[in-house]
């Protein structure tokens, strides 16, 4: 009779310290604090600028970092607090192709659509992990029509010419293919409309396998592109053409060519010093950019445009 006592003293110990330990691990499971994402390399408008146009492309790029994996990326614009609209109007984009990632770089383009309306708002940027945690962060962008921007830089010129050949692009076309060989030599002529106080151009040659196609001046990676021109403008009071090559209609003469460039050249034309054409930005035959990058520091404004051509006999 003892004994049968005794062991029913112990299976009643063993069930209460059962009991005890799960529901010890419940709570620890109900209070466990679970990792949350975290965000960082945010950039809302080319080159960081904040500055949404109507019916034009909108840059946004961020470094992602799970405190799991990622569910989801959602952003928004809605109104700001004291400001007001013309109209209601609101903007949202799911990006789902991140889903259990650990990290993510998210690089986006996308048009701020035609029915949005002029003013300040708020960026929201929400981070979801399949953990059940969120990470929220909130910017403020500036959106414009086009015709109310401070400056609207927009190329209207790019050729490039060959010494010997002619025009090898011109209006937008190849003339007679895409393929510039080593040793020709080449000129460009650069012009972008719509500007005024400060800023700076460069004219870009990148190999393509390099990965590198900066979208602003401050993004240039000089190890990886070779510079063709950098010319700049300083303190114009009136919104003007600017342009590589400058000709004096008073005196009927070029104030600035456009500079001559071989393929295959040694130095490129950085300024102030030329920078060695060796490395990662050697010449090869392949698949090459041409590109402009255009920066108004006056107005934090950015541009760029890049075509695509074969160099050969590297």
């Amino acid at each position: 009779m003892y004994k049968k006592l005794n062991f029913l003293k112990h299976a009643f110990l063993l069930l209460i310290g059962g009991m005890l330990f799960f529901s010890s691990c419940d709570d620890n499971e109900e209070n466990e604090v679970k990792p949350e994402p975290a965000i960082s390399e945010v950039e809302i408008g080319s080159g960081n600028n904040g500055i949404g146009v109507i019916g034009r492309d909108f840059h946004f790029n961020a470094e992602i970092l799970a405190g799991d994996k990622i569910d989801s990326v959602l952003l928004q614009i809605v109104p700001k607090a004291g400001e007001n609209y013309e109209s209601d109007w609101s903007f949202e984009i799911v990006y789902m192709q991140y889903k259990g990632s650990k990290n993510a770089t998210v690089h986006k383009h996308f048009d701020i659509p035609e029915d949005a309306v002029e003013g300040k708002y708020d960026f929201l940027i929400m981070i979801t992990d399949e953990n059940g945690t969120s990470l929220l962060e909130t910017r403020e962008i500036n959106i414009y029509t086009p015709e109310n921007l401070p400056v609207d830089p927009q190329l209207s010129t790019l050729n490039i010419g060959g010494l010997a050949s002619g025009f090898f692009y011109r209006d937008g076309e190849f003339i007679d293919g895409n393929v510039l060989q080593k040793n020709d030599t080449i000129w460009s002529q650069v012009t972008i409309e719509g500007v005024k106080g400060d800023g700076i151009m460069y004219v870009l040659l990148i190999k393509k396998d390099l990965g590198h196609r900066p979208e602003t001046t401050d993004a240039i990676d000089f190890s990886k592109a070779i510079v063709y021109d950098v010319y700049e403008h300083k303190g114009w009071e009136d919104v003007d053409y600017f342009s590589n090559e400058v000709f004096d209609l008073e005196t009927f003469t070029f104030v600035r060519n456009a500079p001559d460039f071989k393929i295959g050249a040694e130095a490129d034309n950085n300024i102030p010093e030329p920078s060695p054409i060796s490395g990662e930005k050697s010449w090869e035959s392949g698949e090459y950019y041409f590109g402009v990058v255009y920066k108004n520091t006056t107005y934090n404004f950015n541009f760029f445009h890049y075509i695509e051509f074969e160099v050969a006999g590297f």
